[in-house]
């Protein structure tokens, strides 16, 4: 079978053998240039902002392969749009390069509302803005720290830090407008439940400030206030006076106590 090898001389053998090996690396030096499409140049297709099977139809035709290499969520776009493209349109490169895309996501993702309360406003607004979260409405109510944050809403209802939101929600948020101009009598507090009287400060745009109760006391909203600060008196018994945005703080028993003057209304009408 082999005997038309063996039959000749070594040298032969060895210089047919160099032969072929050449012949085999030519043919594989001239097919390099149709095996890589050296060569042939494609004029990439610009399609950011247009969606994604439009853009993969176009990419295909014009020769190209399309892979996703990522995907990101902007509020202000269409879903699945394409919002960047590498290489960029009209750009020159080899034919069958792939394109790869990055595109807009069809569902936000969820973020963490953060803790904005005690905030300035700024602070607040610029935080929001990193996590994509806009701000909605501003209301403000008296309160001693002007353009503080005091409330966070989402929906109309106070949001807890930490809840999961999609991102791109609208975020409401309620600021102190400082020391009021409205003066009125200090009311007294003293023989009231402590969330009744902390509604009608409230209202009237009074902060409580400390709150200070006894050992026994485990139900705060039911404990009586026995103390407050300021008194309706001063140590002159002249009547004191307070604005919206300031301060009470408040001293917390489990019995109610007696009302140091009955003559008093708990709030000046």
């Amino acid at each position: 079978m082999f005997k038309f090898i063996t039959h000749r001389p070594l040298w032969v053998n060895i210089l047919a053998g160099l032969l072929l090996a050449i012949i085999i690396f030519a043919v594989f030096l001239l097919s390099l240039k149709w095996l890589t499409h050296h060569g042939r140049i494609g004029i990439v297709p610009s399609v950011t902002g247009k969606k994604f099977d439009e853009a993969k139809k176009e990419l295909i035709k014009a020769g190209f392969d399309v892979a996703i290499q990522d995907s990101i969520y902007v509020d202000t776009l269409a879903p699945l749009m394409v919002i960047k493209q590498i290489p960029d349109g009209e750009e020159e490169v080899k034919s069958n390069r792939t394109v790869y895309l990055t595109i807009n996501r069809t569902v936000p993702p969820l973020v963490e509302m953060p803790n904005l309360i005690g905030y300035s406003y700024r602070n607040a607004e610029m935080q929001l803005k990193n996590m994509n979260i806009k701000i909605g409405d501003t209301t403000s109510k008296p309160d001693f720290a002007k353009n503080a944050i005091l409330e966070q809403l989402y929906n109309g209802n106070s949001i807890v830090p930490g809840t999961k939101i999609p991102m791109g929600s609208v975020i409401s948020l309620v600021l102190g407008d400082g020391v009021g101009k409205r003066e009125f009598v200090v009311p007294v507090m003293t023989g009231m439940k402590f969330c009744e009287a902390k509604k009608i400060l409230e209202e009237n745009g009074i902060v409580i400030g400390a709150i200070v109760t006894d050992a026994n006391v485990t139900d705060t909203c039911s404990a009586w206030i026995y103390k407050q600060n300021p008194e309706r008196l001063d140590e002159g018994k002249r009547i004191q006076h307070i604005r919206s945005g300031q301060t009470m703080d408040v001293w917390l028993q489990v019995d109610k106590p007696s009302q140091k003057d009955s003559t008093d209304t708990p709030l000046p009408l």
